[in-house]
């Protein structure tokens, strides 16, 4: 890992007392590996101070650059900026409240030096509660198979990559992404390694239920066919059902036995409606993927800049 330049990415949002914490951990970790290095903070819209403290920041250290975006756009977002402002051969994203220990960045660069591209720190134990933990791991599982990888069961925001994929995505600009999936373009070669993740000692998780939730949907219907196949099949099964149904009146009429009444009848109907309504309500998210991207609404939009080095 000597003489490696390494860049290291921090979306930033309302953590304002976490950063100076963070910086100072950071420090004798990316010295120790003796190279080039910079940490790039970018401010995600924060409704606090802290791009104020990241100005601060930029001033008393010059390994340190802020991006101050126009408003909230998004984690993912706000790692595609810096990713694109990076200086250096390598990247490492992690979160901005020392849930992703500064400690461990090592450990993933000597995985990515053993043939892989990208490689993922997986925490060793989750640290939130069992409902969120089950919906987030079911998340990063959706998220894993939209990749389309191998090998690949789960993800993390605590990752290093090469810098060189970001070829794969610099025409990129849709504001709905998922990172990993963009890096998914440039790359089969995913590995993984467990390290430690610490609770969260201040403030509270930006990522609630609903956020998931509407990550999940952009995972469904955002980057793979897979729910449009599934509409299919279901109409298919329904279709065979509907024929089977049919044959089973046919052959009751014929044989001079009742056909069958209202009930049977009126919970077939449901039945198909449902379907119809399933298939109807799949085609109409992807149909507003396409009609966010038609409108050209940018992926974001950078308001400021700070540190010595800033463009």
């Amino acid at each position: 890992m000597t003489g490696r330049s390494l860049s290291v990415v921090v979306p930033v949002y309302n953590s304002e007392e976490s950063l100076p914490l963070l910086v100072e951990r950071l420090a004798p970790i990316l010295q120790s590996l003796g190279a080039d290095h910079e940490l790039i903070l970018v401010n995600d819209g924060s409704r606090d101070r802290s791009w104020g403290v990241i100005q601060t920041l930029t001033e008393r250290h010059p390994w340190i650059r802020g991006i101050n975006m126009m408003r909230n756009y998004g984690q993912h977002n706000a790692i595609l900026c810096g990713t694109r402002e990076a200086r250096f051969d390598t990247i490492v994203t992690m979160d901005d409240d020392l849930q992703h220990p500064p400690e461990e960045i090592p450990k993933l660069l000597a995985v990515l030096d053993g043939g892989f591209d990208v490689v993922y720190g997986l925490p060793k134990k989750m640290p939130h509660s069992l409902t969120r933990n089950l919906l987030s791991r079911i998340t990063k599982s959706g998220l894993s198979r939209a990749m389309n990888i191998e090998g690949i069961r789960d993800i993390s925001a605590f990752r290093a990559y090469r810098t060189t994929l970001r070829l794969a995505f610099e025409s990129y600009q849709s504001p709905q992404l998922l990172f990993d999936v963009l890096l998914s373009w440039g790359t089969a070669r995913f590995g993984s390694v467990e390290v430690r993740h610490d609770p969260r000692m201040i403030g509270q998780s930006n990522y609630t239920f609903a956020t998931l939730f509407n990550q999940m949907l952009l995972i469904l219907t955002g980057f793979t066919t897979a729910p449009l196949r599934l509409a299919s099949l279901v109409g298919f099964a329904f279709t065979l059902l509907g024929v089977v149904i049919l044959i089973f009146v046919l052959i009751n009429y014929f044989a001079r036995d009742t056909v069958p009444g209202f009930a049977f009848l009126a919970s077939m109907i449901a039945l198909f409606s449902g379907a119809q309504l399933f298939a109807l309500g799949i085609i109409g998210e992807y149909l507003a993927r396409m009609f966010t991207r038609t409108i050209e609404r940018p992926t974001y939009v950078v308001a400021d800049r700070t540190g010595q080095q800033a463009r």
